[in-house]
């Protein structure tokens, strides 16, 4: 939303921003509303393109090789990120050995996430969606509502399932087949989703 705004102000003034000022000015908004974002959703959404993000260095965007299907489940709460964020630094600095390694253990599935993708390689994305969503419940960012959707997407044929954004609430996704993604949608519904979207990623 914050992205639009700023577009269609800037269009509306006759001045054509470029998208590093546009992602700029979006994070600031961001630091507002949450706190201490990554900085990952705004520039996603700037650039219309999957980013690869390490903290302290500059966020990188890349390619898809071959587009793939996802279908986003909302399970209809508020996700709060910012406490989210809050309590896991609280984690961490009780218990650094354990949350290095859970964090070390998150980049390295981005890591492989990241060659699967720019590869073509999808059915290999739906195991690693697996395998983050076990850190992240571990992290305690997940919830009931998050996990059964999960479940019942994996119960549906997924290829992989995971939640997304800050968690405890918010939005989870599902790596499907295209021909699969409609009735996973359903299954959603029926499990407790508030609202489905299905989407493709990498379509021109």
């Amino acid at each position: 939303v914050t992205v639009a705004i700023i577009r269609a102000v800037s269009t509306f003034l006759g001045k054509t921003l470029p998208d590093e000022t546009i992602n700029d000015l979006t994070f600031e908004v961001e630091k507002i509303h949450h706190g201490t974002p990554s900085g990952i959703d705004n520039t996603v959404v700037t650039y219309a393109r999957p980013v690869y993000f390490i903290k302290d260095q500059s966020i990188e965007t890349f390619a898809v090789k071959e587009p793939f299907s996802i279908v986003i489940g909302d399970t209809g709460i508020p996700s709060p990120t910012a406490v989210t964020v809050g309590d896991v630094r609280k984690a961490w600095q009780a218990h650094p050995d354990k949350y290095n390694l859970l964090f070390e253990a998150c980049g390295d599935v981005a890591r492989r996430a990241r060659h699967v993708i720019e590869e073509g390689e999808i059915k290999e994305l739906g195991p690693l969606m697996d395998e983050n969503q076990a850190l992240l419940d571990e992290m305690g960012v997940s919830c009931s509502e998050l996990d059964t959707l999960i479940t019942a997407a994996r119960e549906a044929g997924a290829l992989g399932a995971k939640l997304s954004g800050g968690g405890r609430g918010g939005n989870m996704i599902a790596l499907v087949q295209p021909e699969q993604a409609e009735e996973l949608a359903k299954k959603l519904k029926k499990a407790g989703a508030a609202n489905t979207i299905i989407t493709v990623v990498g379509k021109q």
